[in-house]
Order: structure tokens, then C-alpha cells, then sequence
């Protein structure tokens, strides 16, 4: 990745860091072990998930400009009625990652009290 990395690319690396995630927490990898490893990885999912409004905000914005700037053409149908289509979906996806994120609290909030009892699961091995 380059020194200053454009939107694009963040969220291209953004894309494959996810990706990475869901190799890394099929259950066949043994990666997860403890209840902490699932509240941890729910706490940083819960962060991505509280920042993605501001982006599909900003990107509603951008749009905006472009719609005023006159300058965009669209292949069928008129650039605004597009343009508009895409503002009005992206206004709902900031909604929907804010629900995302109101339900990762709540798993976190479930995750939160409980531990492993090491004892007990090396038991279960030896049986």
C-alpha cells in the first residue's frame, strides 16, 4: 500500500482484512480459544461498525458536489435520478451499520462476564 493511500485502496485493504477474518475464525483453525477471544474480536468489529457512517456520510456528500457540479453523465436514465438513488442508499447504510452496531454491543455486553475454566476443558480432552 502506498504512503497516503487513496479511498479506493482503503477500502480494498479494508475488504481484505475482513476476508482474512472470516479464513481466520472458521472454527476447523482452532484460532479462537477463550470467551476473550470472541469478546475481543466483537469489540473491534463494534469499532468498524461505529465508523462506517461518517464514511457513507462523507460519501453522500461527495455525490452532492458532484450532482451540483453538473459535470456527470450516465450511460442510461439521467445522472441525477442516479445520483440520488445512490445518496438515498448510502443514508441507509449508515443506518443499518448503526443497528450493526447497536447488536455487536449487545453480544460484547453478553460476552463481557464470561471466562474458561481451563481444568474442566482439559478434562474433556483426555475423555
Amino acid at each position: 500500500m502506498t504512503t497516503n493511500p487513496s479511498p479506493q485502496e482503503l477500502a480494498h485493504a479494508a475488504a481484505e482484512a475482513i476476508r482474512d477474518l472470516n479464513h481466520a475464525t472458521q472454527s476447523f483453525k482452532r484460532e479462537l480459544t477463550y470467551p476473550s477471544d470472541a469478546y475481543e474480536t466483537v469489540a473491534s468489529l463494534k469499532a468498524l461498525t461505529q465508523r462506517l457512517p461518517q464514511t457513507f456520510d462523507q460519501l453522500r456528500e461527495f455525490l452532492e458536489t458532484l450532482d451540483k457540479s453538473g459535470a456527470v453523465t450516465a450511460d442510461y436514465g439521467t445522472p441525477d435520478d442516479h445520483l440520488a438513488e445512490a445518496r438515498s442508499a448510502l443514508a441507509s447504510c449508515a443506518l443499518i451499520a448503526q443497528t450493526l452496531t447497536d447488536f455487536l454491543d449487545h453480544t460484547h455486553n453478553a460476552l463481557a462476564p464470561l471466562g474458561f475454566d481451563t481444568a474442566t476443558a482439559d478434562m474433556t480432552k483426555e475423555h
